[in-house]
């Protein structure tokens, strides 16, 4: 039991065979020929049995520490806080790999728990691997890495999840770092040296919110720009080490200035209730050229499977395409990590014949102060997935392991 007595707290170890042709990051993570993976399961105190599992899972962070998983538990789900082998390090975080994780937790979660119902539930960054999981299981066709690397999805066996609900997400982690990134930099070795003009940041530049139709045209056009020149240089890189041969194999750089969404500087772009020249990590221009900033360390084989938006799988829009599987798309209101429109972009990309759009009005991203909302949000997914006969209360269930 935890601090918090209405919740038990299971820690779960799960290994699998793995063998690489190199150890991609530091520790007992892979690198003797087995995958282990750490999770948690949360359920509600007294252990009370449940037909239903919410699997909660991000590609890099942790989620048990987190308010909504342990909401849900609160109000009677049992739930998993699934971690994959990149927890807390994403540096040389491969998407095809983390697909096969989440995939040995649905199985031991269908095989060995026995739940009757497993649910996706992809929160922020967890709703591209979520759905990007859920279209792989239902038509599996993933053989390799954008790298050229052999991962056998395609014959991993995905089982299934029963539906997926996507929570407060964005529409992959490229697409975020794309909608990002700084544009002004002009020299990736050299992070001083800028366009002012595209500098968001700078004080002196012409460009001032509310920015202009074609000021923003301009600034989308030269992200894309970046982005696909660190992908022409990861590839050339890439190239360059296997036309060597020999043991240098991998390679890792620093991507410099990678938080300036103008979105966060003027309100007036996609308008919803954030906080002006704030976001979830702070204030922007601190964390644009600090070191947590998204994708700021990165492998080449890395950028590729999970930065590139022309390369990575975990593309969305694209994946909801394919998915059939019960789908509730939740936008937070007020949501200042999440760009206001792709929770509506995913939504009208999805082509499952059973999905529901729903808006909380003034939700935060954490609903942090918000328990009210939180409650809210906790009760429409505990509603919806009952209306679909996937019950998650604890009451009156038999017959299913606890």
């Amino acid at each position: 039991m935890t601090a918090d007595t209405a919740i038990h707290v299971e820690w779960v170890h799960l290994a699998y065979e793995e063998h690489t042709r190199f150890t991609e990051t530091y520790g007992f993570a892979g690198n003797q020929g087995k995958v282990n993976l750490e999770g948690l399961r949360l359920r509600p105190a007294g252990l009370a049995p449940s037909e239903t599992l919410l699997v909660y899972m991000h590609p890099s962070s942790t989620m048990q520490l987190l308010p909504v998983p342990r909401a849900m538990v609160a109000a009677g789900a049992h739930v998993l806080c699934a971690g994959s082998r990149y927890q807390r390090n994403d540096a040389a975080l491969i998407m095809e790999k983390v697909l096969l994780d989440l995939g040995a937790y649905i199985r031991h979660a269908k095989k060995v728990w026995n739940y009757r119902n497993v649910v996706l539930v992809g929160w922020s960054g967890g709703g591209s691997l979520s759905m990007t999981y859920q279209s792989q299981a239902e038509a599996p066709s993933i053989t390799h890495t954008p790298a050229g690397d052999p991962v056998d999805v395609k014959g991993a066996g995905l089982i299934p999840a029963d539906a997926v609900v996507w929570q407060a997400a964005h529409l992959s982690r490229s697409h975020l770092l794309t909608e990002s990134i700084d544009p002004s930099v002009r020299d990736e070795l050299n992070p001083d040296d800028r366009d002012p003009e595209l500098d968001i940041y700078n004080p002196r530049n012409p460009n001032q919110p509310p920015y202009t139709p074609e000021f923003i045209a301009r600034y989308r056009a030269g992200q894309i720009a970046r982005m696909r020149r660190i992908t022409a240089r990861a590839r050339e890189t890439l190239e360059a080490l296997k036309a060597r041969g020999g043991g240098e194999m991998e390679r890792g750089f620093v991507v410099h200035r990678t938080l300036a969404d103008p979105r966060y500087i003027d309100p007036a772009l996609d308008p919803n209730g954030r906080k002006p020249r704030w976001c979830y990590l702070g204030n922007p221009e601190t964390v644009n050229s600090g070191p947590v900033g998204l994708g700021r360390f990165s492998t080449l084989r890395s950028w590729l499977s999970q930065w590139s938006l022309d390369d990575t799988c975990a593309n969305g829009p694209v994946c909801a395409a394919k998915v059939r599987a019960p789908l509730l798309v939740i936008e937070n209101g007020a949501d200042d990590a999440v760009p206001q429109p792709h929770s509506r972009i995913l939504y009208e990309a999805a082509a499952s014949p059973d999905k529901t759009f729903h808006l909380i009005p003034g939700a935060t991203h954490y609903y942090a102060g918000q328990p009210k909302l939180m409650s809210d949000a906790t009760q429409l997914i505990h509603g919806w997935l009952e209306d679909r006969g996937m019950r998650t209360s604890t009451k009156h269930v038999r017959g299913i392991a606890a």
